[in-house]
């Protein structure tokens, strides 16, 4: 190499002057990422995942219905079955043993509050029991959300979850049974003829036992099996399938 040669290469080095090669037509400079996974990420926009949305608010609607229904079908055949049992002071409501599925699906809390509403307005169209009937409506179905609340908040300790639906009608229930049912006989205390209808404390305590005992029987005795056998059957991962 000759020294003009050199001098030239060191001049057009020296200059600033981008080389040819880094030019377009019109001599405007290209710029080059030097990170071509960031330049990826540039033109990739990010989307968001709707039909996993749709997919999981399809689930939660289908089984919200599902549990609703089970639950004011169930709860039909215990008042029409059951009578008294089923709605006074001391009662025994069968259908109670739906609420161990809030054990496995945050859903059961709105299926089965829904499912009493359904249920007490349908009873209070049959049996005529006019505005009072709609206490039942919003109070019974308070203390229905509330259990289902606190069994699905303890769902990894299934013993006191389920303390949860118990606790809440027997508090809950009695404050306003003896409003639809005073004077009619319920609240005399079993296998005595002393009669409670003249103090309303007197009566709102008779309720805490009696409806306490009746809902904690129903609930573990009956509830509690049925949730071991959802359980053994692998019922969690089922859901669990479900909502992937």
């Amino acid at each position: 190499m000759n020294n003009s040669t050199t001098a030239a290469s060191a001049h057009t080095q020296g200059s600033g002057k981008t080389p040819a090669c880094c030019q377009n037509g019109t001599g405007a400079t290209h710029s080059h990422s030097s990170n071509p996974a960031q330049a990826d990420q540039t033109q990739q926009t990010p989307q968001a995942p709707q039909a996993s949305l749709q997919h999981m608010t399809s689930h939660t609607v289908v089984r919200i219905a599902l549990i609703a229904a089970l639950n004011c079908a169930l709860t039909l055949i215990c008042l029409l079955a059951l009578s008294g049992l089923a709605w006074g002071p001391i009662q025994f409501r069968v259908s109670e043993a739906v609420c161990v599925l809030a054990l496995f699906m945050p859903e059961a809390i709105g299926g089965l509050t829904l499912g009493c509403v359904l249920a007490n307005i349908i009873n209070i169209t049959v049996s005529g029991a006019g505005a009072l009937g709609l206490l039942d409506v919003v109070f019974g179905s308070f203390a229905t959300a509330l259990g289902a609340w606190f069994t699905w908040h303890y769902r990894n300790r299934p013993l006191l979850a389920l303390a949860g639906p118990v606790v809440a009608n027997a508090l809950i229930v009695p404050a306003y049974l003896p409003l639809l049912l005073s004077g009619l006989g319920f609240y005399t205390i079993p296998f005595t003829t002393i009669a409670l209808d003249n103090s309303y404390v007197f009566m709102y305590i008779f309720g805490v036992v009696t409806i306490g005992i009746g809902e904690g029987v129903v609930i573990y005795a009956i509830g509690y099996q049925v949730y071991r056998v959802l359980a053994a059957c692998h019922f969690d991962r089922f859901i669990k399938q479900e909502n992937n």
